[in-house]
């Protein structure tokens, strides 16, 4: 079976390949880290009595090292594509548990307080985001965090040279459009020009299930 016949996309076999390994180098950096910590304290701030956390494509864990600094009591997990990024993530050590493969083939067997995705709705197929968004809310037992690039209608952009790559929308709102029991609590945006702690332009949100 080749890589190709792995996976329903071509998105998933681009970011299990040689683009992911290569990615790994141009963001596992200190200075990355440390504005993780910085960005995430923010919207951890707003996701109250939690105990539990699962990242939707977690590469490395730059974004579960930074909340293990923050929260060094939380459980975390993690869903990663790429098996470089995997063996980085198991040597790591602070993921109980990694689930290796697509999300797309991500089944969850429980629920956690959290569940995060950072930078990686925009890669996802469009034809998928239903598939994803599903599977962020069935994952959630109460708070989804997504930190994407934010549009107000579909658009693709092309991205290092490649065409169909990357996707940008308003994810939230479609979540929220979707699924009537979630709320926003909060949601910012952050700058590549901030001058302490930088991020990639990103919009975060932080969605929470409420009772019906």
């Amino acid at each position: 079976m080749t890589m190709n016949d792995q996976f329903k996309t071509e998105q998933e076999t681009f970011w299990a390949g040689k683009f992911g390994d290569d990615y790994i180098a141009r963001n596992t950096s200190a200075a990355l880290l440390g504005s993780n910590i910085s960005f995430l304290a923010k919207l951890l701030n707003h996701c109250h009595q939690t105990k539990s956390l699962i990242e939707f494509g977690s590469n490395v864990g730059m974004n579960l090292r930074a909340i293990r600094a923050l929260r060094p009591d939380m459980e975390l997990d993690a869903i990663e594509i790429n098996d470089l990024a995997v063996k980085e993530l198991r040597a790591w050590g602070g993921a109980q548990r990694i689930h290796h493969g697509s999300i797309l083939d991500f089944n969850p067997d429980r629920t956690w307080d959290i569940a995060l995705i950072k930078g990686v709705l925009i890669h996802i197929n469009p034809d998928f985001l239903p598939k994803v968004y599903e599977l962020l809310f069935r994952s959630s037992s109460r708070y989804i965090l997504v930190v994407e690039y934010y549009n107000p209608t579909p658009v693709e952009v092309v991205y290092r040279g490649h065409a169909g790559r990357l996707f940008k929308r308003d994810f939230a709102g479609e979540m929220l459009d979707k699924y009537p029991s979630l709320r926003i609590v909060e949601y910012g945006f952050v700058w590549h020009r901030d001058p302490v702690f930088p991020q990639d332009d990103p919009t975060w949100f932080v969605l929470e299930k409420v009772a019906a």
